[in-house]
């Protein structure tokens, strides 16, 4: 299930791609000298952002899950569990934000 529904989100993701580059008007392209590295920035910025957030979000669900099982199997560790996830889940944001920051980065040379 899970496997069918990333392959079929993957496929989505693609025509979207393919789409956006297919009908795209052609007094831009002429317009750029016909260089397409503005339109690479732009893609980098956007998928690079996407993949971060995506994995940070992944990661965070994991540690929240571990976090939160351990303090269920052992309440009297909760303190010694519940400090160090919390920094966990900063630093993990933290990963996210720096490639937020690369983003604006790679947009501001456009």
């Amino acid at each position: 299930m899970f496997r069918r529904l990333t392959i079929s989100f993957l496929l989505a993701l693609l025509v979207v791609a393919v789409a956006s580059v297919a009908f795209a008007a052609e007094e831009g392209a002429a317009a750029a000298g016909g260089s397409n590295y503005k339109t690479f920035i732009a893609l980098a910025a956007g998928f690079g952002i996407a993949i971060a957030s995506f994995g940070g979000a992944l990661g965070q669900g994991k540690a929240i899950a571990a976090g939160l099982e351990g303090i269920a199997r052992n309440p009297s560790a909760q303190n010694k569990i519940f400090i160090p996830m919390i920094v966990g889940l900063a630093l993990i944001e933290s990963l996210v934000i720096y490639a937020l920051v690369i983003a604006f980065i790679l947009v501001g040379k456009l």
